[in-house]
């Protein structure tokens, strides 16, 4: 179908923890706190791309440099692959408090990305539920027209979009940032506004995770700009749109949009590495965006500020940079920016921020210490921009763990304000929403230390007590499709350094697991508040990083010979050391780790005990592999967990409390994105951005599907 058609099948009946008051003594604080430290052929389907799963991808040397892989694919998304208010049952205005807009009425809605604005993706809707799951039916198709642009940004675009429901309209946004509203019974589009990104340019991610909405107190219903679609786009832009009409809102910034490349973005030999792929949070009538920062080219990529502007006229409110110091080193350092989602208590004034890795991402030297706040959870007020507290979950980042997931904001099992931080490592910390201290024991363990020339790195790293995904891969743990491949990835473990996770990066090439695409990455994580229970998709694939020294680097990355298999080669310009990185892959093109390659798990979060795990998708026909996943779930008071992510092309319905797999749905393309739910006139609907994922090479589309029960 054209863009704008439709089908309607039938009728719709860390740990550094500091706070932002007087600095106190680490000593003190140890002391007091314990653990606290308080201071300032399946081969088919594996033609991926190391660079994936994240906001802030390394722009490589040799972005391509790989063998050629047929182009079919089976049938069946960088870097590599609360109180949210005391939860009252069926009441869904408490558990919506957070958000930047309310569901009006009794059908319940999905106003923010992640519904409510603390991000449990945890819908009240109980209409299709384990009993009758398995009737579940295409109700209505939409397809955006993004597969007829005629751009070779395809090969990298990503449909990642979450949808949103408000005010009786579905707003979605494409990877190119077209945002589109349909009608969410028919799925009729109402409106489109195109944000005319320069699709001949090259940029690090092509994709839009998805919009925000924001409803003026002082306005009403069919005023102008009364209520606006917040988007950030690939050329770093913030635009707000009128809910009603789809034209640009004339009063916010310069006609509509602000540019968020000022102050901010460092390199202007290429503007395509500093962008906007995650919707923005929006507290009260501050709308606060991060960026995406391509940082594995250069040292200085581009300061990983966050900013908060007035909702009406666009004018900036507060800067916070989450790594000032990288100003003063030589060369100044970059990144450490929030590309994934903000969390926002909207009741307490405070958003949550996750962030990445300063640049660049495998070599330190240049950036010595611990480098706060670089990947942590850090609390703002949304008001101000001012530091509260920050909780840093890797000290001295080596490996690409950014905390991509959105902090998820809930309620502790004593009643306390709570956030809980899944991770690319596979481990899961429980914080005090308020202070930032644990709620569960955090442990700094001794990690392997660096041997390369110049790179101080940090002796510890923070442990919790509850972790998703293996640690560590001994040569015992080698697997393979035949006695060649896994005697290759034996020599291949033998002849590098090996010592677990937390293992630097070396020049003879260290096996890194988790890998850096997790863990949990930006699919994140959903909370069901009745049984207490996270959700979460992982990865458990493992990596190989080598450093290579900067007079050899060119030589190197021309070794296409030794690349057995797609990696990326990236100059870290003017560190010492550049780096390659791949998966560790068999020359049959399989992990050299035994499946499952990628599971949904369910936690108790208050005893922490893990009550299943179950592979998701495949990525070998007819065998329960478990599939490179990314994209997040959803959970419902039907007692039902909703995700795709993975490889195939299935969206699937999981029994929460069992993980027993009660129905799937084989989509037109792949389902790299976090579906989500709603209710109108009585009829709750299901709704995935199916449109596949340029970098790991599922079959792409354009389309947006609705599944209802008749």
């Amino acid at each position: 179908m054209l863009r704008g058609q439709h089908a309607v099948t039938f009728p719709p009946s860390k740990l550094g923890l500091h706070y932002g008051a007087a600095v106190q003594d680490r000593a003190e604080i140890v002391e007091a706190t314990g653990n606290l430290a308080v201071n300032d052929n399946p081969a088919e389907l594996l033609n991926i791309d190391y660079n994936l799963g994240r906001g802030g991808a390394g722009q490589s040397v040799a972005q391509h440099q790989h063998r050629a892989i047929p182009e079919k694919r089976m049938n069946s998304r960088t870097g590599l692959l609360g109180t949210v208010g005391r939860f009252v049952v069926g009441c869904v205005a408490a558990l919506l408090s957070l958000g930047a807009v309310a569901v009006m009425g009794q059908d319940t809605g999905w106003p923010n990305y992640g519904n409510d604005g603390g991000g449990m993706r945890y819908s009240a809707a109980k209409r299709i539920n384990r009993g009758n799951v398995g009737q579940l039916k295409l109700a209505w198709s939409y397809r955006t027209g993004a597969l007829e642009e005629k751009t070779k940004l395809i090969e990298k675009a990503a449909f990642e979009a979450t949808p949103i429901v408000v005010e009786g309209r579905l707003f979605l946004s494409t990877p190119y940032d077209h945002v589109i509203a349909l009608d969410p019974k028919t799925g009729t589009k109402i409106w489109e506004f195109d944000a005319k990104v320069n699709l001949t340019k090259t940029y690090s991610e092509v994709t839009s995770r998805g919009v925000s909405a924001w409803r003026d107190p002082n306005s009403k219903k069919g005023d102008v700009c009364g209520l606006r679609i917040f988007v950030g786009t690939i050329d770093a832009r913030l635009i707000a749109i009128d809910g009603e009409t789809g034209k640009p809102c004339a009063d916010f910034g310069i006609n509509g949009e602000v540019d968020l490349q000022k102050d901010a973005a460092t390199q202007f030999e290429w503007r395509g590495g500093y962008q906007v792929t995650s919707p923005a949070a929006i507290a009260n009538d501050v709308v606060i965006v991060g960026s995406s920062i391509a940082d594995n080219w250069k040292v200085d990529t581009g300061r990983g500020i966050v900013r908060g502007f007035d909702a009406r006229s666009g004018k900036l409110r507060w800067t916070w940079d989450p790594i000032p110091w990288a100003q003063e080193t030589k060369p100044k350092s970059g990144a450490g920016n929030a590309w994934s989602v903000i969390s926002v208590d909207a009741q307490r004034d405070l958003v949550f921020v996750p962030t990445g890795s300063a640049s660049p991402d495998y070599f330190g030297g240049i950036r010595k210490g611990d480098n706060k706040w670089a990947n942590s959870v850090v609390a703002l007020k949304a008001s101000s921009g001012e530091f509260v507290w920050g909780f840093q979950v890797v000290h001295h980042d080596l490996w690409d763990y950014d905390v991509a997931s959105e902090p998820l904001l809930f309620t502790w099992k004593d009643g306390t304000p709570a956030v809980v931080v899944t991770t690319k490592m596979g481990h899961v910390f429980v914080l005090n929403r308020l202070t930032g201290i644990p709620l569960l024991p955090v442990e700094e363990r001794a990690v392997p230390q660096s041997d390369i020339p110049g790179e101080p790195s940090w002796p510890t790293q923070p442990f919790s007590t509850m972790g998703l995904v293996p640690e560590k891969f001994e040569v015992s743990d080698v697997w393979g499709v035949s006695p060649e491949d896994a005697k290759w990835c034996r020599d291949r473990i033998a002849e590098s350094r090996n010592e677990g996770i937390f293992t630097p990066p070396s020049l003879k090439g260290t096996v890194v697991v988790p890998g850096n695409i997790g863990g949990v990455n930006w699919g994140g994580a959903a909370y069901d508040p009745q049984r207490h229970l996270l959700i979460a998709n992982t990865n458990r694939l493992v990596a190989w990083v080598k450093m290579i020294p900067r007079d050899k680097f060119a030589e190197e990355k021309d070794k296409d010979a030794t690349n057995r298999i797609y990696g990326e080669f990236a100059e870290q310009d003017p560190a010492p050391f550049g780096m390659y990185r791949t998966f560790l892959f068999s020359p049959s093109k399989t992990p050299c780790n035994a499946p499952p390659w990628g599971t949904t798990v369910a936690l108790d979060l208050f005893t922490g005990k893990k009550l299943w795990d179950v592979p998701l998708g495949t990525m070998i026909p007819g065998k329960e592999t478990g599939s490179i996943n990314l994209g997040g779930p959803i959970l419902t008071a039907g007692g039902l967990v909703f995700t795709s992510a993975a490889m195939d092309l299935y969206l699937r319905a999981f029994d929460s409390e069992s993980g027993k797999e009660l129905w799937n749905y084989q989509l037109p393309a792949g389902g790299q994105a976090t579906p989500m739910t709603y209710e109108v006139d009585g009829q709750q609907y299901v709704v995935i951005a199916a449109g596949g994922h340029g970098k790991l090479h599922t079959k792409q589309g354009d389309y947006v599907l609705a599944f209802a029960v008749e």
